[in-house]
């Protein structure tokens, strides 16, 4: 089944092309890619809150899919037609923008947070979670500092925090983990100095690709559903 929503935008076949290149390093990307199972929403401004309401509806009927249907190697990415970021700060504090929007919107329409990771960014076990789902996010901007995180407009990589789970359960992670960073570091020259499993620091550190100063946090506080009357 192929559950892209707008493969057919320039944008979305060249954000597949980055991905197909044999230099880009995650072979979890390329699986997601090669068996059409990365849906593609484009949007127009990572600093504007002007397509959350639809990137949310986006992310939730991706969840609940998966829900249904939880073959491996299925992503979400997000790509913003317009560049307004200026430097990796920049992007970073718009990434957290969107995240704690979307955040909030999955509040209010009453979804519980994945109960098998933590909604605190300092907690070790952080994940976000939509529709009940825990996610990885992946950033990528035309200013990245790494290679692999480098394409010409921001993106927003959605990645399903239950197929991390079942590649260890299967043990199939740390084999796919060293594939990655082999790849990278023939890239880029160097290992990316923020990589880290699940449970060893928040993995908020990574999600927006920069080099994170040691008392660095996220800026997002975690939703709570807004009281309703009865």
């Amino acid at each position: 089944m192929d559950l892209s929503l707008d493969t057919a935008h320039p944008l979305a076949q060249r954000f597949c092309d980055f991905i197909r290149d044999a230099g880009f390093p995650c072979v979890g990307a390329k699986s997601a890619v090669g068996r059409d199972q990365l849906r593609i929403v484009i949007a127009r401004d990572i600093t504007s809150a002007w397509d959350d309401l639809r990137i949310y509806a986006a992310l939730l009927e991706f969840a609940q899919a998966y829900q249904q249907d939880d073959r491996l190697f299925q992503s979400l990415a997000v790509i913003f037609v317009q560049d307004d970021v200026v430097s990796e700060e920049a992007f970073e504090r718009a990434l957290w923008s969107r995240v704690q929007s979307l955040a909030d919107k999955d509040a209010w329409h009453g979804q519980s947070y994945d109960d098998r990771v933590s909604s605190d960014p300092d907690s070790p076990h952080f994940s976000l979670s939509f529709g009940g789902e825990a996610f990885f996010v992946v950033g990528l901007h035309p200013r990245a500092n790494r290679p692999a995180r480098r394409f010409d407009r921001p993106v927003l990589v959605f990645n399903l925090h239950d197929q991390f789970q079942r590649l260890r359960a299967a043990g199939r992670y740390e084999p796919l983990r060293s594939k990655i960073i082999e790849r990278d570091l023939a890239i880029a020259g160097s290992v990316n100095p923020m990589l880290a499993r699940h449970g060893e620091v928040s993995e908020a550190r990574q999600y927006s690709g920069r080099v994170v100063e040691q008392d660095w946090s996220a800026p997002f506080i975690a939703p709570k559903e807004p009281n309703r009357a009865p």
